[in-house]
């Protein structure tokens, strides 16, 4: 178990003001200046009174701060699934994006929307915009927009106020960035940027007003570098410790310490080899923990933080039984 640490300062960048909306979410997630209370985190097991369907695969999963719930957009079938703290509750929305897999998806505090993007169904890749406002998905009419893809990193920047899109796999491997602002995507021209990969992991992190992404695959090799995006470029970090390479992990931010958690993954393309090891990082460097309890090595895993109780939101894809699981 990890003692929680002191909760770091917000830093703006610039002559970025906070809007409201932004505040809001910061406070939301607990990022104001102060010290927090001790605590410890382990991962629990739920036992929700219903799921998603075992039959969902390659899912995606957002935090709406909106409606205080997570949201899944599980494909084959396509359904959406939220999360309110103790079980998870099968929406009928009047309209619905299409079967897909390996879409990218945030929440869009700005908005107070759920962004998803692309993905891939019966070989055939998507570049599709999507929007969930709590009830029902809108299909969005951008003016621009990223080149189809899947297996992209996405996650929300308060401290320009848009979501941010990495990355990916098409046509050819991405290594391109992109900003929603709720009505038209913006291909951006950083100075520095990651080398193209997919399956990477991304999550905003609210304590140092960063994007941060991990590891991923470059071709047919794993990744173990970590890069911060700070609104107009990215830093490649050069932590002391770092997870091992690998993709599809899952990131989330820890609103009760202040970090991002990052779960599993693979450390191999072929076969694929899961990891169950849980990592975190404080904005200077990674952490490896070591939880009484962990998820095991199996499925898919979708994570996102749970701002209305101070959890992160594990759930594996895929299994043969119940796997939804809460780390704080």
């Amino acid at each position: 178990m990890v003692k929680m640490r002191t909760t770091r300062r917000m830093s703006c960048r610039g002559g970025w003001r906070l809007t409201a909306v932004a505040a809001a979410l910061l406070a939301v997630v607990g990022v104001a200046g102060g010290s927090a209370s001790a605590a410890v985190a382990d991962w629990t097991k739920q036992a929700p009174a219903t799921s998603p369907s075992t039959d969902i695969i390659n899912a995606a999963m957002a935090y709406d701060a909106a409606t205080g719930t997570d949201v899944l957009f599980g494909s084959d079938p396509g359904q959406t699934w939220t999360w309110n703290g103790t079980t998870w509750t099968q929406q009928a929305p009047a309209a619905s994006p299409p079967v897909r897999l390996d879409a990218a998806m945030a929440y869009d505090a700005a908005t107070g929307t759920v962004v998803l993007f692309g993905g891939l169904i019966h070989g055939t890749v998507l570049r599709d915009t999507w929007t969930w406002n709590g009830t029902t998905w809108t299909k969005q009419a951008p003016a621009a927009r990223p080149p189809a893809r899947y297996l992209a990193s996405m996650a929300y920047d308060a401290a320009t106020g848009t979501v941010v899109l990495f990355g990916g796999i098409g046509h050819r491997l991405f290594d391109d960035t992109w900003t929603w602002d709720g009505t038209t995507w913006t291909q951006q021209a950083p100075a520095t940027r990651p080398p193209a990969r997919y399956q990477a992991s991304m999550a905003y992190d609210a304590a140092t007003g960063t994007d941060v992404l991990f590891g991923g695959l470059g071709n047919t090799r794993a990744l173990s570098d970590t890069w911060t995006w700070n609104g107009t470029t990215w830093t490649k970090q050069a932590p002391a410790t770092h997870p091992s390479p690998r993709r599809l992990a899952s990131m989330a931010y820890d609103t009760a310490t202040g970090t991002d958690v990052l779960f599993g993954g693979y450390n191999t393309f072929d076969p694929p080899s899961a990891l169950n090891d849980t990592w975190t990082w404080d904005g200077t460097t990674w952490t490896k923990q070591s939880p009484a309890t962990r998820p095991p090595r199996q499925g898919g895993v979708v994570i996102a933080s749970d701002a209305a109780t101070g959890t992160v939101v594990l759930w594996i894809y895929g299994a043969s039984d119940d796997q939804t699981w809460t780390w704080g």
